[in-house]
């Protein structure tokens, strides 16, 4: 006795792989996980050391609900010098944590019968955001052997398309959208005047290439809806806590919504994310230079087995070709059930994900190199 609407919405998929991972760990069993989208990095203490400041000295009643003044203003300075934004902190919304953003701006911006474009493959929630809000959405095919770039935008755009998403660094594919390929999307965004939701919650997370904001581009600014977080750079997951930067009309709606829903994001946590902007980056920076070698030794070891893939150029997973072994679906069982390596099958993350397969390199390096021995075990 559910209602239409939450009948529309499919369990997530990620979530779904890492609960089978971990019921074989508690029967005892070795399981080596490429499942999770968090880093295994603790969060740095200078941040945790301004929450608990905060909560001893009393920061654990409400705030205001688009969040307290200093970090929307240090998310506000941060955007305008790191993404070249022109934003305010009267435009900035404190979120706990950007799928609530996400989850949010869709409920905002949607109506029924309307289309959302997504790059096909894409992280698992946008398409269940997009049906709970009564939308539908419309999949665009990427390029696999060119970084999962999307082509032909434009055919499939219509009159009841009203958003693009775009996530770049991308989850689940690494791949990082360059300059010509953003311009691309926002001419398409600008001549059929369409809203675009930039989800850049992995532009920490990069490696070759330069993080660009398709809001700072010409023509964009009032119709880029940015999303972004502090649980990828900063290894705050656990603390819930996102922004957005929004035009004026469409940040009262997600006010709207914010206000009689969740209420804000949890006072004490939101001075640890003041810490996280303003303090020192260092953890930031030695925490992407790990990931930088952990990916290099994954995609190495993935490619002489023969799942062939390319270096991803952000974020923190390698999205691998299989079909030589059978679909994404039967080789990510067949590793769990008899090497006891867990990933997530690609089709969670849309049709062109069939024969793949997703691994999150957020382990050690040694727990690669177990992985990477297993499957060649059962696979090489």
């Amino acid at each position: 006795m559910v209602s239409t609407r939450l009948a529309r919405m499919q369990e997530s998929a990620t979530i779904k792989a890492a609960n089978r991972a971990s019921e074989m760990l508690k029967q005892g069993i070795d399981v080596i996980n490429f499942n999770l989208g968090e880093p295994d990095f603790d969060t740095p203490k200078h941040i945790c050391d301004a929450a608990a400041d905060a909560m001893y000295r009393g920061e654990t009643h409400y705030t205001p609900a688009p969040g307290i003044p200093e970090l929307r203003e240090a998310i506000a300075e941060k955007l305008r010098v790191e993404n070249g934004l022109e934003t305010k902190a009267s435009s900035v919304l404190v979120t706990p944590g950007a799928k609530q953003a996400i989850f949010s701006i869709m409920l905002s911006v949607l109506g029924d019968g309307e289309e959302a474009i997504l790059f096909d493959p894409a992280w698992v929630s946008y398409e269940a955001c997009i049906h709970f809000a009564g939308a539908e959405p419309v999949w665009v095919p990427t390029d696999p052997e060119n970084g999962f770039e999307p082509y032909d935008i434009g055919e499939y755009i219509t009159d009841k398309t009203r958003l693009i998403v775009v996530n770049s660094p991308c989850n689940p594919t690494g791949g990082v959208y360059d300059k010509k390929t953003l311009r691309s999307i926002a001419d398409h965004a600008i001549d059929h005047d369409l809203l675009v939701l930039s989800d850049e919650i992995y532009e920490k997370i990069i490696y070759e290439k330069d993080h660009i904001s398709i809001g700072s581009m010409d023509g964009m600014q009032d119709r880029t809806i940015t999303v972004n977080g502090f649980s990828k750079a900063y290894a705050m997951t656990g603390w819930r806590l996102g922004y957005v930067s929004a035009a004026p009309d469409i940040f009262k709606g997600l006010l709207k919504i914010q206000s009689n829903s969740v209420s804000g994001a949890t006072t004490f946590v939101q001075f640890g994310g003041v810490a996280a902007l303003e303090g020192p980056q260092k953890p930031v920076y030695d925490m992407v230079k790990e990931f930088h070698v952990r990916r290099d030794i994954l995609v190495e070891g993935l490619n002489s087995i023969g799942l062939r893939c390319h270096k991803p150029e952000g974020a923190f997973y390698v999205f691998a070709d299989v079909s030589e072994f059978g679909d994404g679906d039967q080789v990510t069982d067949q590793l769990l059930n008899e090497a006891h390596v867990s990933v997530t099958q690609g089709s969670s993350f849309g049709n062109s994900g069939n024969n793949f397969i997703r691994l999150s390199y957020a382990t050690s390096q040694q727990r690669i190199h177990e992985g990477l021995e297993r499957i060649d075990d059962i696979l090489g």
